[in-house]
């Protein structure tokens, strides 16, 4: 997930704050939900396959129903044990339909409360594979067309890219809980960390003046962005959204 190292252009338009929900299965919880609706602007929400379950996804749909809360498709690879951080060789059918499936069904619970389906953001690994490869992406951006709707990821990749040719609006994103390699790529980790609210508000603040990041050796990357994303199963989750909010809203120098 190469990010362009060319001149960075100030971020003029508010960026949104987009955070992974949805994400418990049966009797287990994850993630600070409830807390975060009050703080994101869009929620992605998991559907089924690498978490999440009926009853979730429609309790997690109406709370953001009842905030204000726009909705996306949060699809990932069906590996509930690996939690969709595991790569999967698949074919680019296969692709389009893992998300079909999935996108399919979280429209239906938007349908019954009256919502819309907002943009397509891929889960974890899948986000990762369908950043580098083209023909995957173009399953990805086939489905995104179909709904008639923007899709999530990382500016300067086949994300983009791969959108531009299909005609689907594409929405840069911001990671301020993920560190970036030098060629930045995003630093998955297996488990959460808590992420230094402060630190989060410093990188929010660089990347709206001059676009900079700074990878995890140091080097400095350029970063399009029109989204932030804060995950939701860190254990400050909320206090890291809220940081982003505030930096959001103090004044640019």
């Amino acid at each position: 997930m190469t990010v362009p190292v060319t001149p960075a252009t100030p971020v003029t338009a508010q960026p949104t704050i987009n955070s992974d929900l949805g994400e418990s299965l049966g009797l287990h919880t994850f993630g600070n939900d409830d807390e975060l609706l009050a703080v994101v602007d869009v929620a992605n929400v998991a559907c089924g396959f690498h978490s999440g379950d009926p009853d979730t996804m429609a309790a997690t749909v109406e709370a953001a129903g009842r905030h204000g809360v726009r909705v996306g498709a949060h699809p990932g690879l069906p590996d509930i044990v690996g939690f969709g951080r595991r790569e999967m060789k698949l074919t680019p059918v296969e692709v389009e339909n893992l998300l079909l499936y999935q996108v399919g069904a979280l429209s239906a619970y938007l349908r019954a409360t009256g919502l819309e389906l907002n943009h397509i953001k891929p889960h974890g690994s899948l986000y990762g594979m369908l950043a580098r490869d083209s023909e995957l992406m173009g399953a990805a951006a086939r489905v995104a067309a179909l709904f008639g709707v923007p899709f999530y990821g990382l500016a300067g990749t086949e994300h983009q890219r791969v959108c531009a040719t299909h005609g689907v609006p594409f929405v840069g994103e911001l990671y301020v809980d993920l560190n970036y390699s030098p060629r930045g790529e995003l630093l998955i980790q297996r488990r959460p960390e808590p992420t230094d609210p402060q630190a989060a508000a410093r990188r929010v603040a660089r990347a709206l003046r001059n676009g900079e990041v700074d990878a995890a050796d140091g080097t400095v990357l350029t970063i399009d962005f029109q989204s932030i994303c804060v995950h939701s199963d860190a254990p400050n989750s909320v206090a890291v959204a809220t940081a982003v909010r505030d930096a959001l809203s103090a004044p640019q120098t």
